[in-house]
């Protein structure tokens, strides 16, 4: 059964353009999974423009679920992790400049890198996935770098699913059976909404994970977190 995991960034983003603590990220964590999420990602940047590192020390004590700490790994992103302990870390190739994540990583190229990095949180006994496009050449040597999972960057199959369903999810269906071929467990995020999850998770096999955030947190000021969150998850069961 494919797990539900919100991104709570978006929250932090509100609470910092106005200064204090409205609205309360740890309440929303801990509400977030009173309202059935299976776990809280949060992607700490070093401008601390959503996400606080303090705000990552914070959430850690009350996960009741799953925790995902998802970043490019600098040193004081690596730090962070070691200190924290999450569930699971996701290793993301975006710069600090970067707006929002835009690519995978080549895992050709940076092979040797995220193999020392995947090591380090191995090491500490945190899962680990590597953020890849859906590209099974990628996603065959994920698996060189000793990583648990991958998280296909779904941006390409959001941005043409109202086009063509069927063409948007093809490269995805291709990865994710290259994902199994190699013994790599399979998550998902970018993009993904109540419109286009419902078909994506039908189609994807071995789907463990999805990570959802702006989507998520933008349907909640319509609809309410809580039944927001339960429309989501009803789409993945």
């Amino acid at each position: 059964m494919t797990r539900l995991s919100v991104n709570i960034n978006k929250i932090a983003t509100l609470r910092n353009a106005r200064g204090g603590n409205i609205p309360n990220v740890l309440n929303i964590a801990i509400d977030c999974q009173r309202f059935g999420a299976e776990g809280i990602t949060v992607h700490p940047r070093p401008d601390e423009r959503h996400i606080r590192y303090q705000d990552v020390h914070d959430i850690k004590p009350i996960i009741t679920t799953e925790f995902n700490i998802e970043g490019y790994p600098t040193d004081t992103f690596i730090q962070l992790v070691l200190s924290v302990t999450p569930h699971q870390v996701t290793l993301v190739p975006d710069p600090p400049s970067a707006l929002t994540s835009n690519a995978g990583w080549n895992t050709i190229t940076n092979k040797d890198y995220l193999k020392k990095i995947v090591a380090i949180f191995r090491e500490k006994g945190i899962r680990t996935s590597i953020f890849v496009d859906p590209d099974p050449e990628m996603v065959k040597h994920a698996a060189d770098t000793f990583t648990d999972r991958i998280e296909l960057y779904t941006e390409s199959y959001a941005t043409n699913y109202s086009f063509n369903p069927n063409s948007a999810i093809e490269q995805f269906i291709i990865a994710a059976e290259a994902a199994k071929c190699v013994g790599l467990g399979l998550n998902a995020g970018h993009d993904l909404s109540l419109e286009n999850l419902k078909f994506f998770a039908q189609n994807i096999p071995n789907l463990i994970e999805v990570s959802i955030g702006h989507a998520l947190i933008a349907d909640a000021l319509y609809f309410g977190l809580e039944n927001t969150i339960q429309m989501y998850l009803r789409q993945i069961r």
